[in-house]
């Protein structure tokens, strides 16, 4: 996986998840807390979803057929949004129908047991931080100078740090959520906290679903460049003396590190057809240097006719991302 699909931070949060999972499900069976089962099935989600995105990782390495002319690179945000979908019901859903059944029928602590879901979630606490701690280095490699984290979760085009970043940001806080309500059902021996835990965890779980969902399926539908992307290929299409103007220009996010571009550029009416082919390869030379992604590149040679191609607004004719 590419350096953009934080291959660390996944691995990273994949094994914390894993032991999570066990040590979780082990505290809820020998004390019966309710917040420690929502917390092991939000684990075991979890540690799925990082499988996923590494199976996603995987599929979409392979190479273009006449089937998927443009390859596979979209494969990363299928399953990005399928971890959205497993998230929102078996992570969010299942805590929600828990705490519901745990507020109507509430189930007291063991009293032999009461401390063992404490020390386990601490523990958790830990590991959770640590795959947090991977998840923003790697992060911090891609992300801009300066963007903010709402920001690069947002603006993203490869989509499983983000989903990671979310993914333990609701862990941990899941994990206070689970501390809090099992340390005042201790406290009180009121089974009411653990139940209210619980369900904080839920709505918790299905709040981020929905946020990882709306992003990876405009990811999916299709989107363009960032203004300043945008920007440094109009600057290169420009930087040269062949072109008299841009008259047309669309780009495509074709995978998280593959970016397709389409222009019509307006060349001189008396020029040679071997002399605008040359142009052409200058304009697609300077257009990856300043913009490695952009793979895939046609140029349309035209001759501009105000008459005919009247100039309409920028957010008409690019295809611009929603940033």
């Amino acid at each position: 996986m590419s350096a953009s699909g934080g291959g660390k931070a996944i691995l990273a949060a994949f094994l914390a998840n894993l032991g999570i999972a066990l040590a979780k499900f082990l505290a809820w069976a020998l004390s019966g807390s309710a917040s420690m089962l929502a917390e092991a099935i939000h684990s075991v989600a979890d540690s799925g979803n990082q499988l996923l995105l590494m199976l996603g990782g995987r599929k979409a390495k392979r190479e273009a057929d006449r089937a998927h002319p443009f390859g596979y690179g979209r494969e990363r945000y299928v399953y990005a949004f399928v971890v959205s979908i497993i998230l929102f019901s078996v992570g969010g859903l299942f805590a929600i129908y828990e705490a519901i059944d745990k507020l109507t029928h509430p189930h007291e602590l063991d009293k032999t047991w009461w401390w063992l879901p404490i020390v386990v979630l601490v523990v958790a606490i830990g590991l959770e931080s640590f795959s947090l701690r991977t998840a923003v280095r790697e992060s911090n490699l891609v992300r801009d100078t300066g963007q903010s984290w709402v920001s690069f979760v947002r603006r993203a085009k490869a989509p499983e740090l983000p989903v990671v970043l979310l993914e333990d940001v609701g862990a941990l806080t899941g994990l206070t959520f689970a501390l809090l309500g099992v340390g005042l059902t201790v406290i009180t021996g009121n089974p009411l906290f653990d139940a209210l835990g619980t369900l904080m965890i839920g709505i918790l779980l299905v709040l981020i679903a929905i946020v990882l969902g709306v992003e990876t399926k405009s990811l999916l539908v299709g989107e363009g460049a960032t203004q300043a992307d945008h920007d440094r290929i109009v600057d290169a299409i420009n930087a040269g003396d062949e072109i008299e103007k841009i008259i047309h220009m669309k780009t495509l996010y074709l995978g998280p590190d593959e970016l397709m571009v389409a222009a019509k550029i307006a060349l001189n009416v008396n020029k040679p057809l071997r002399e605008a082919a040359v142009d052409i390869d200058a304009i697609e030379a300077r257009i990856r240097e300043a913009l490695p992604i952009a793979r895939v590149i046609y140029i349309e040679p035209d001759v501009y006719r105000p008459s005919l191609d009247p100039e309409p607004s920028t957010d008409v004719f690019v295809l611009k991302s929603s940033d």
